[in-house]
């Protein structure tokens, strides 16, 4: 057990009760790779789910898409792009439906999860980061520490969580996983994932991913980061990727230390 504390950048500096609040160890994981897949190097990942073993991804930047990938070559084997007017963030897929983010439109979509052929569209406030669900509601990651909870079929908001870590806000949560009855995030900019307990928002483990890629493989540093949790709840797979990555990982959680 280790307390990790994340970059400052990810960590809000407050005062207060928050702040004060005593700290504890929160275990730190570490991973080993258990098969590499290839990935396309031009996909800006913002969202990632697998869907009968083939991978669902949405990418942002222009155009934007949502594709289904060959999870064994990484080749697209269906993409719809998005008007250059959106910059698609987070997706998820919940009875049949993918439903995917924009970044600052404040518009998501909702697709046939089979062909991607669009469904509907519908409005939210704010920006769009992450997006996951808990089998019955929709969640939502803005680039603040909270976390929204919406309605499915309506996209109402019903509720909201602060996540912190020892007691401090953690802010960039952005791709969002729903594992084991927590929410996993990446931590924007950073080698880190975080498991977050949806009913209180504390921080109860860190993953450490740091080295996954190899330095220099990617162009731009600061914007092509780790970015992309899909977990097979079937076969108990957890794959990662990032923002432009040539490569989508397997891993297996060891530790905690």
């Amino acid at each position: 057990m280790l307390l990790l504390a994340l970059p400052a950048s990810a960590v809000a500096q407050s005062s207060g009760p928050a702040a004060s609040a005593p700290s504890a160890a929160v275990p730190v994981y570490d991973y080993e790779v258990v098969r590499t897949f290839p990935h396309d190097p031009t996909a800006f990942t913002q969202g990632l789910v697998v869907r009968d073993g083939v991978l669902i991804e949405s990418t942002g930047r222009n155009p934007s898409s949502v594709r289904r990938v060959r999870l064994e070559d990484g080749v697209v084997l269906q993409k719809h792009e998005l008007a250059s007017e959106y910059f698609s963030e987070g997706l998820t897929e919940i009875d049949g439906r993918l439903v995917t983010l924009t970044w600052n439109n404040g518009v998501g979509f909702v697709w046939n999860a089979a062909d991607l052929s669009p469904v509907s569209r519908f409005a939210y406030a704010g920006e769009g980061w992450g997006l996951t669900h808990d089998g019955s509601r929709l969640i939502l990651s803005d680039g603040s520490p909270n976390l929204r909870f919406l309605d499915p079929a309506t996209f109402a908001e019903t509720g909201r969580i602060t996540v912190t870590l020892n007691g401090r806000p953690v802010r960039q949560l952005n791709e969002l996983e729903w594992i084991d009855g927590e929410v996993w995030a990446n931590v924007w900019q950073t080698d880190f994932i975080v498991r977050i307990d949806p009913a209180s928002g504390h921080v109860v483990g860190i993953i450490d991913l740091r080295d996954l890629l190899p330095a220099g493989v990617v162009k731009d540093p600061r914007d092509d980061v780790l970015n992309g949790i899909a977990w097979d709840a079937a076969s108990r797979r957890l794959f990662v990727t990032g923002k432009n990555w040539p490569s989508l990982f397997e891993i297996r959680l060891t530790g905690p230390r």
